[in-house]
């Protein structure tokens, strides 16, 4: 009896001397300062408890595919191709310019920033629409993978390293500046003042292991799709809305599209086109102001380099 009491005291004693294995998704906000929720922010790092990492519409605010904050990249999403979401040109080095006023000093064209990051990375480039052709034709043209430009059109999905991927509708705008399609074409395209259509843009919604479901709206307006879709179909529990207005869905209609179509657990702010934050602190008047008070979930700002984690519910347990 003593001896199967001591070894199952050691058993135990082993058991508890191992990490814990992860059962949240990390989500890391790569933004223009530190700490801030500024003007061109966008980037996003969702990371499963499995170790799989997808980098969602790196921007302008990633410093290059060298940028040490991206670590590991298995998979880059990108809502559409206007330069602020896949990278026409892109800060320097993190922290560069000031929160209002970020450095954009080194140009991406015509690869763009996605691609760059794909390359360094053998990152597959996941898109809907005609997306995918573009991209791999810009790996090719680099020596890199076409075959790692993959599609995941309207009501399909693709599974890469344990996380679920569909895209969804989004509202907006499609076209690829000139300078980014480049040779002769790109500039009789910017000659025109016109721009190389790629098919609709698009949201997402990705399923991670640990049961999670997260809607990525893009830059939308209010669609049907955001209740009949995302809510009823996906039961998606964490959503990243955009509140930028103008271009996309402003705080009051963002707050419709999160209180009464999507109706998640939590929210994560997104594309507020403002320096949103001073001191880590959301500033009083701006739209994410507006937001937060006109939404009924948790919202959660995503501040640069701050990691944020999601329970399978879509609860914020850490870092919020």
């Amino acid at each position: 009896m003593k001896i199967t009491s001591l070894l199952g005291a050691l058993a135990m004693g082993a058991l508890a001397a191992q990490p814990a294995l992860a059962t949240n998704v990390k989500v890391t906000p790569l933004g223009g300062q530190d700490g801030e929720f500024c003007v061109l922010d966008r980037a996003l790092i969702f990371e499963d408890p499995n170790g799989t990492r997808l980098l969602y519409d790196p921007g302008r605010t990633v410093a290059g595919a060298d940028d040490p904050r991206l670590g590991k990249i298995d998979v880059i999403l990108v809502s559409h191709m206007h330069g602020d979401h896949v990278g026409d040109k892109h800060t320097q080095a993190p922290n560069a310019g000031a929160c209002n006023k970020p450095d954009m000093s080194v140009s991406a064209a015509p690869n763009t920033l996605v691609v760059n990051i794909a390359l360094a990375k053998n990152a597959k480039i996941v898109t809907g629409s005609e997306m995918p052709a573009f991209f791999a034709n810009k790996l090719k043209s680099n020596g890199g993978d076409p075959k790692n430009a993959v599609l995941a059109r309207f009501g399909g999905s693709q599974t890469i390293g344990g996380v679920t991927i569909a895209t969804v509708t989004a509202i907006h705008s499609n076209g690829i500046d000139g300078d980014l399609v480049g040779g002769d074409f790109g500039t009789r395209l910017k000659e025109a003042g016109l721009s190389a259509y790629v098919g609709e843009a698009t949201g997402y919604v990705l399923k991670f292991s640990n049961g999670l479901v997260a809607y990525l709206s893009g830059d939308t307006g209010i669609t049907g799709d955001q209740e009949k879709v995302v809510r009823d179909h996906y039961k998606a529990k964490l959503a990243v809305i955009n509140i930028g207005d103008t271009f996309t869905t402003g705080p009051a209609e963002a707050a419709y599209v999160i209180n009464d179509l999507v109706q998640p657990v939590s929210v994560i702010v997104s594309h507020a086109n403002e320096p949103a934050t001073e001191g880590g602190k959301v500033k009083a008047g701006t739209r994410t102001e507006s937001f937060i008070k006109a939404t009924k979930v948790p919202v959660h700002v995503p501040l640069s380099g701050k990691t944020m984690e999601f329970d399978g519910g879509g609860g914020c347990v850490l870092g919020c």
